[in-house]
């Protein structure tokens, strides 16, 4: 490593990821950066096949049906996905690497099995499924965003992706991930930057941003996040895709690679990425199914719980889904293309009689950020700086921010840890009484089910300027299971700039001042729901009423 100056790190870095995307067969196409649109969504559609189109664009919960039957063989399917997350690559610069001789020989045997035995191998049978880089795949490298990983390779796969293989799946994508893995965007020195595909001057989020990109150009179906402060969602946000950041403890994190690891007060949770609802539950499903905690005793043994019964609907007259609506967390004010999708979701919830709307009062936003944010470096980011160091690789501007702007990221004594420890539970404590005070006449049947509210402050914001958390980070503090999904996009008539409009504080400011309409064309527009500790299926259930009986 010594010998080798990050610069040559980072070519050789470069040139392996497109020795992979070379080995795709039919040859991808040649595609000049320099003649793309800012939307690049349409692009694909000019080089693949009809029956690649179709195959890409299929739903990953009707993919395994057509799979397990026959219909379609995994061999074909793969070839289709190589191809788009090609593509994708050339257009948004989402992958760290292709894995075309590993995925079509998994995929001629998962064929091969299916033809003899007459039987899928598991539920997830054929189905090709991206994996964000620092999950680690055995013998193949693991650089968490830092040039001087890079050498350093994955002595087995995670368990998330051992659960998921037994089920039957092909990985044969890898994707890019920031500096640090601590951005609301993804850039590092090895590729540079990931870009949104419906607005290539915005970003794709982070720090599962390969994800969300690869996701958002239809290179994947399926794929494979992790989320610290947002970095799920904030791709799947930015992308125009569904992602969900369980809660801690339900799903496997080992064999993942970070700095700082062992650390318990900010837990990282992993969690799936999909072009559809169904696509989260099935994987979510897929994992707690086999029963994780047998082999990683630290997980809560918690089966997936599924209803025979809807969980919500008319019930002896009451309304059964009580939805509060965060419309602003008091802290920094939502763009208008948020605030409106806001006002036209709950506009339509407000047709259907079984949803009961109220408005939710955001509490101490403000203190939240401070305790996660002076909790997420307590060695003073030490290891991170460390980590940078060792190749003289420069700093990302994000890095900067979430570290040397950051006034609480400071190196921590024992004492310091334990009171801030103490200040979260309390917080806790306090936003549980909070929800249990939404209760009518102390029934506990009647307390909010879920919160709806923005993903962040904006739609994708320009590159850099993924600067404030709040939306995201907030329910990492609290361990509430958060599941995003796409609205509709930017609206040049309807979304002007607000004008005359003060400020609450400095970030309030900031992020006023960042909005121009004709920044955000093309962007998406997402929401999230929210839930109490350990209610990840109940949210789910929540979105699938809604989409059902509202329409969204």
């Amino acid at each position: 490593m010594a010998s080798k100056t990050w610069q040559e790190i980072a070519r050789a870095a470069r040139e392996h990821r497109d020795q992979s995307l070379a080995e795709v067969k039919p040859p991808l196409p040649e595609i000049r950066s320099e003649d793309l649109p800012l939307n690049v969504t349409a692009i694909p559609w000019k080089h693949l096949s009809s029956f690649e189109i179709e195959l890409t664009e299929t739903s990953p919960e009707k993919l395994v049906q057509s799979l397990a039957s026959g219909k379609l063989t995994s061999t074909e399917v793969t070839n289709a996905f190589l191809r788009r997350a090609g593509i994708a690559q050339k257009l948004t610069n989402c992958i760290t690497e292709l894995l075309p001789s590993r995925a079509l020989a998994r995929a001629a045997y998962l064929d091969s099995y299916l033809s003899i035995h007459k039987t899928p191998v598991g539920p997830l049978h054929g189905l090709p499924i991206s994996v964000k880089e620092h999950a680690g795949m055995q013998g193949l490298g693991q650089n968490a965003g830092f040039v001087s990983w890079w050498d350093r390779t994955a002595p087995e796969d995670a368990h998330s992706l051992q659960l998921l293989w037994n089920a039957g799946c092909v990985f044969y994508a890898r994707t890019t991930q920031p500096q640090t893995l601590m951005h609301l965007e993804t850039s590092n020195n090895f590729y540079g930057e990931t870009v949104n595909p419906y607005n290539r001057s915005l970003t794709s989020g982070g720090s599962s941003g390969g994800e969300g990109a690869l996701l958002g150009m239809r290179g994947s179906c399926l794929g494979i996040g992790s989320d610290i402060g947002g970095s799920i969602r904030s791709p799947a946000a930015n992308n125009g895709v569904y992602g969900l950041r369980p809660t801690s403890g339900r799903l496997p994190l080992s064999g993942f690679a970070a700095t700082m690891m062992g650390q318990e007060h900010v837990l990282p949770v992993m969690g799936p990425l999909s072009t559809t609802l169904e696509g989260c539950k099935l994987f979510m499903r897929t994992i707690i199914d086999q029963k994780p905690w047998l082999k990683e005793p630290s997980l809560v043994p918690v089966p997936w719980r599924t209803n025979d019964q809807a969980r919500f609907g008319a019930k002896n007259g009451k309304k059964t889904l009580k939805v509060g609506v965060l419309w602003n967390d008091g802290v920094v004010k939502p763009h208008p293309p948020i605030t409106r999708a806001l006002k036209e979701v709950v506009e339509k919830l407000n047709t259907v009689p079984d949803i009961e709307i109220v408005d939710w009062k955001p509490y101490k936003h403000d203190l939240a950020w401070e305790i996660i944010a002076s909790l997420y470096f307590a060695d003073g980011a030490k290891e991170v700086k460390e980590a940078i160091a060792a190749s003289g690789e420069p700093w990302r501007p994000l890095s900067h921010f979430i570290i040397t702007e950051n006034k609480y990221c400071k190196e921590l004594t024992v004492p310091e840890v334990w009171n801030l420890t103490l200040q979260r539970e309390k917080y806790r404590v306090e936003y549980a009484q909070l929800w249990n005070e939404t209760a009518v006449d102390g029934d506990p049947d009647t307390v909010v089910d879920v919160i709806l509210c923005p993903v962040g402050p904006g739609a994708a914001p320009p590159l850099d300027h993924a600067r404030y958390w709040g939306y995201t980070a907030q329910w990492n503090l609290l361990d509430y299971p958060a599941l995003v999904f796409p609205v509709s996009t930017v609206d040049q008539d309807k979304d002007v700039v607000e004008r005359d409009y003060d400020p609450m504080n400095d970030q309030d400011r900031w992020n006023y001042e960042l909005y121009a309409l004709d920044k955000y064309v093309d962007a998406p527009v997402s929401l999230q729901l929210v839930g109490r500790r350990f209610d990840d299926e109940k949210v789910i259930e929540a979105l699938e009423f809604i989409k059902e009986t509202a329409q969204i």
